[in-house]
């Protein structure tokens, strides 16, 4: 059965939510992917916006603040995900190590 093709959605964010997603990602401890995700956006896309802001080209009329609160939250998120990459690792590694002294021992007690 043929995929039906149709027009692609296109979103369109505003100028206060792409400054918000700037602004979030240049807080110290968070990483532009983290802010990404948590927007549900592609990083690519927010790479994009932090040129155009660096460049002047993206502005509103009002300013817009940094919630404090969500960036200590994207922060802690991004800390925690290392944290779990290297439990995750050290885990791999104990059971290789388990798997590798029970081969000695079954080994050794043939003998």
């Amino acid at each position: 059965m043929a995929r039906i093709k149709g027009p692609r959605k296109l979103y369109r964010y505003t100028a206060e939510f792409k400054l918000k997603a700037v602004k979030l990602s240049e807080a110290e401890g968070v990483q532009v992917k983290d802010v990404a995700e948590a927007l549900c956006i592609h990083p690519w896309m927010l790479s994009k916006w932090r040129t155009q802001y660096a460049h002047g080209e993206l502005v509103t009329e009002r300013p817009v603040e940094l919630d404090v609160a969500k960036a200590a939250e994207l922060a802690e998120l991004a800390k925690v995900k290392r944290e779990l990459a290297l439990l995750k690792e050290e885990h791999e590694l104990l059971k290789k190590a388990i798997r590798f002294s029970s081969e000695l021992k079954t080994r050794s007690s043939r003998s």
